[in-house]
């Protein structure tokens, strides 16, 4: 299983460095392939990861010694964390875009100093899930590697050539690195738990900012499509 994880990750690695390649994504209206990706991680958000987190409020009742509808309220709490923090940086980047700029090298660190953060949690939970069975971890990897298309294709738009010079590699080595943590490194239930949470938060935030705004064109039926395809895939499993 390990070296699968491994090889899932250099997946994941390879998109954020060749998301350049993809030009065909590069189009107004938005792709309908940008659109049907944020589908399927949407879906998989709410049909795989959340009933997951329900699972975690046993663990975090005996970890803070309270009753578990107080325990799942703070799993979910911290799936609204993930969504205000990821929601708070895409305002910092927009505000800095006002005019049509290129956000400033603060900013620019700020929002890929979170998205490395992002990725080292991603890789980690490849060897580290509720769920450790095949199908499990193949879920996994194609919800992320299509979330990972989505968001780095509008990472890209933002800072531009900074993007191409500095970003993917950051995040490529983020997410190789959260791997090479799961290999060494084995937290508590608890923690798995919150980073699951946190992570939940963090992609409805960055598929939707990504779909909503009105200027992306977005394509509604591509992605109604895709979340309702492959939600019928997790429920067939």
């Amino acid at each position: 299983m390990a070296l699968v994880a491994f090889l899932i990750a250099g997946v994941f690695a390879a998109v954020h460095v060749g998301i350049g390649v993809l030009r065909f994504l590069d189009v107004t209206p938005r792709s309908r392939w940008l659109s049907a990706s944020g589908g399927v991680a949407v879906a998989y958000v709410f049909l795989h990861i959340l009933p997951e987190l329900a699972l975690h409020r046993t663990v975090f009742a005996e970890a803070l010694d309270t009753d578990a509808e107080r325990a799942e309220a703070l799993v979910y709490s911290l799936a609204l964390a993930g969504l205000v923090v990821f929601y708070g940086l895409e305002r910092t980047v927009k505000t800095s875009r006002r005019g049509g700029a290129v956000p400033g090298a603060g900013t620019f660190w700020l929002h890929i100093g979170s998205f490395t953060v992002y990725n080292v949690i991603v890789g980690y939970l490849l060897l580290h899930r509720e769920s450790d069975g095949a199908w499990s971890l193949a879920i996994y990897a194609c919800a992320m590697i299509l979330h990972f298309i989505t968001t780095d294709h509008g990472l890209r738009a933002d800072h531009k050539a900074r993007y191409d010079t500095h970003a993917r590699w950051i995040l490529a080595a983020a997410v190789m690195a959260g791997w090479a943590l799961g290999m060494w490194v084995t937290l508590p239930e608890f923690w798995i738990g919150g980073l699951f949470a946190f992570l939940a938060g963090g992609i409805v935030l960055n598929v939707l900012k990504e779909e909503l705004p009105e200027e992306r064109e977005s394509r509604l039926w591509p992605f109604v499509f895709s979340a309702v395809g492959y939600a019928a895939v997790l429920l067939a499993i």
